[in-house]
């Protein structure tokens, strides 16, 4: 009878494992201790210990370990187990080196351990102490140098081991897995089939882990038909395996070889569809992925993380606002919106998408940040002019990264904060911040804006000392700032040598020589860049257009304009309708310009008028000059130019009382006309 309640309570004791059954627990301890089966029964003690640690409960589970009249090596095993759990590492060390006689189970406990913790230079010295290594702590130092930045030194680890004639556990399935995972983080196709010719010669067992491992290389490493080989193998190919081979399939480029495996199975495995989602994304078929999406929720599969993170991306990459609203509501609906990850995703979509209002009301309401949250939040204050905000983001960080440096500098210099963007670029070279092409880049485009020779080309030569000096963003940016500073041959002569792989560098040149008055050169510069291939952008046009401008050429701003529309599938822009109204302005077309203005799907703002203004005076059209510049002063009313010219008007048709008027009418508004002044004598003062 008392054995028969012994297990009964025993089995009771086991499944006390919460922290709410540590009442019941305690109870029970007391009964054994009262009874006086907890000094007899060496099995009853071991319980208790792992009942206090699975109830959380470290400092009961040390005292009974301190009273416990006997002791095995299971009782040890337990409190080193425990301490690690508790994330106790000194601890748990404290006890294994007390440990009167070690087992396989403690030294496989203790390593495995410290390499999960990530604790690696303990974890590999008590890994050399071990007298017998069996797969397990091999595993665990593989594991734990693959899973922790360190792929090299699990594999230099598995070489150590496979040439150990005595050690067996280099044909562990797992081992080899993970060693493999280690060759494909590193991109090491030659090392992975080394270790796959070792597998096939040592007949090791071919199950689905080795096989998904063996996959995920070949797929990730280009290697296809090595891929689909190994998946043909196996006898029956897990959803991984599966997943990798779509994944390698997409890396590629080849989306319907990926469709074909996807079609195998009709799987309701998530990770499935996030692969054929994610390889439409990263194959720009973005409409592709938004119906795949659909399709899995029409089949009741339910999304993740991951599901939700690629499609927001397809609907950055379409910038269309309803798909993208749609997909927000399902995050919301969900309950994903406060994941870090989503999170970001969705302020980047709305950036996208033209919505920056949206980015940051969305990141007004989350409740957890990283880095790179708060660096897209930098870059999306930065683009809609709200600067102080993406600077109280910066100054608050926590942990800055070198892109939360670089958007903010970036964000100084779109911004006109060129000395803002100075200051910071020399903090950073105070306290000895790692710089790379974009940080350069971007201080050169701020010396640029403040047409400072002498900073530009100090930051050009510290690019040069750390071998960037033919990188072409770096290249562009210098384009740029010499074609600001007026220096457009020496811009040209940089041009002419440096690599030039998309419409980047073209833009700058385009742009360089049309705001330098140059536009004949510019236009010789746009027919070149379509002669060898690249793709025209919106930036391209307004060069196009501002050189057209420049030179009084009408008909070919006219043809040019009509042509990215039509011809290129390029919306015209406010910054193309203004280039083609001051066009038309300086030719002496007013009523072209006028009838523009109207037809355009924009309101037109003062200074496009003005361009109007500036036609009317020097063509003499003093009707139309009077209608545009009040029109002016409705859009602005502190605009000078207006009372200026309407005052002259007036004074043209010899209406000199109200002429007399409206500078009677500035000096009570106290406007005034705004004197010139130049950089030079802006950096003095």
């Amino acid at each position: 009878m008392v054995d028969l309640d012994l297990h009964f309570l025993a089995r009771l004791l086991g499944s006390c494992n919460k922290p709410g059954s540590i009442y019941l627990g305690r109870q029970l301890h007391i009964l054994f201790l009262k009874s006086g089966v907890l000094q007899s029964t060496l099995s009853i003690g071991n319980r208790l210990l792992q009942m206090y640690y699975r109830c959380s409960s470290t400092r009961e589970a040390q005292k009974l370990f301190e009273e416990m009249p006997e002791r095995n090596c299971f009782s040890w095993n337990t409190m080193i187990e425990g301490y690690l759990k508790s994330g106790s590492k000194e601890k748990s060390l404290k006890v294994f080196d007390s440990m009167p006689h070690k087992d396989v189970f403690s030294w496989n406990v203790i390593i495995s351990g410290f390499a999960k913790e990530g604790d690696l230079e303990v974890a590999r010295h008590l890994f050399n102490e071990m007298p017998l290594k069996n797969g397990i702590a091999w595993n665990s130092m593989i594991h734990g140098y693959a899973c922790n930045g360190r792929p090299e030194e699990a594999v230099r680890l598995f070489k150590d081991l496979s040439l150990n004639p005595l050690e067996r556990s280099c044909g562990d399935a797992f081992v080899l897995a993970t060693v493999i995972s280690a060759c494909t983080k590193l991109g090491a196709l030659d090392c992975g089939k080394q270790i796959h010719a070792r597998i096939v010669v040592d007949e090791v067992e071919f199950g689905s882990v080795l096989g998904s491992s063996l996959v995920n290389l070949y797929g990730k490493c280009g290697d296809i038909d090595s891929a689909n080989h190994v998946l043909n193998l196996m006898k029956e190919p897990d959803a991984f395996s599966l997943s990798a081979l779509i994944s390698g399939y997409a890396n590629c480029g080849r989306m319907n070889d990926a469709g074909r495996i996807f079609s195998l199975r009709s799987s309701s495995c998530v990770v499935l569809w996030n692969s054929m989602i994610s390889g439409y994304v990263a194959n720009n078929e973005a409409l592709e992925a938004l119906e795949l999406f659909n399709n899995m929720r029409r089949k009741g599969v339910q999304a993740d993380h991951s599901t939700f993170a690629c499609v927001l991306s397809a609907c950055s990459t379409l910038a269309i606002i309803d798909p993208a609203k749609q997909v927000h509501a399902h995050v919301y609906k969900v309950g994903f919106t406060n994941d870090i990850i989503i999170g970001s995703a969705l302020i980047d979509m709305y950036s996208k998408c033209g919505r920056p209002d949206d980015a940051c009301k969305l990141f007004s309401d989350l409740q957890a940040y990283d880095t790179i949250l708060l660096n897209s939040m930098i870059t999306v204050y930065s683009n809609c002019g709200r600067i102080d905000d993406a600077r109280q983001i910066f100054e608050t960080m926590p942990s800055k990264s070198l892109i939360s440096w670089n958007s903010m500098i970036v964000g100084f210099s779109q911004n006109g904060c060129p000395i803002e963007a100075l200051d910071l670029f020399c903090e950073m070279n105070t306290l000895g911040l790692r710089m790379d092409k974009f940080s350069l880049a971007s201080v050169i485009s701020a010396c640029a804006s403040i047409s400072s020779l002498e900073l530009g080309e100090q930051v050009f030569s510290r690019a040069t000392r750390i071998g960037l000096e033919f990188d072409q963003i770096i290249s562009t940016s210098l384009v740029d700032f010499y074609c600001k500073c007026g220096l457009v041959e020496n811009g040209r002569k940089l041009f002419d040598r440096m690599m030039k792989s998309d419409e980047v560098p073209w833009n700058s040149m385009l742009m360089g020589y049309a705001t330098n008055g140059h536009g004949i050169d510019a236009l010789k510069v746009f027919d070149q860049m379509r002669s060898v291939g690249v793709q025209p952008t919106d930036i391209t046009f307004v060069g196009v257009l501002s050189a057209c401008d420049h030179c009084g050429l009408v008909e070919e701003g006219q043809k040019w304009f009509y042509a990215m529309k039509f011809d290129y599938h390029i919306n015209p822009g406010i910054e193309h309708y203004s280039c083609m109204v001051d066009l038309y302005a300086r030719a002496g077309l007013l009523e072209d310009a006028m009838n523009l203005i109207e037809e355009m799907p924009f309101k037109a703002d003062a200074s496009m008028c003005l361009s109007v203004l500036r036609g009317c005076v020097a063509h003499g059209n003093n009707i139309l000059g009077k209608e545009v510049a009040k029109r002016i002063i409705d859009l602005d009313p502190e605009n000078s130019g207006a009372y200026m010219h309407l005052s002259g008007i007036y004074a043209t048709f010899e209406n000199w009382e109200r002429s007399a008027q409206v500078r009677k009418l500035m000096y009570d508004k106290k406007i005034r006309k705004v004197p010139g002044c130049s950089w030079a004598d802006s950096i003095t003062s």
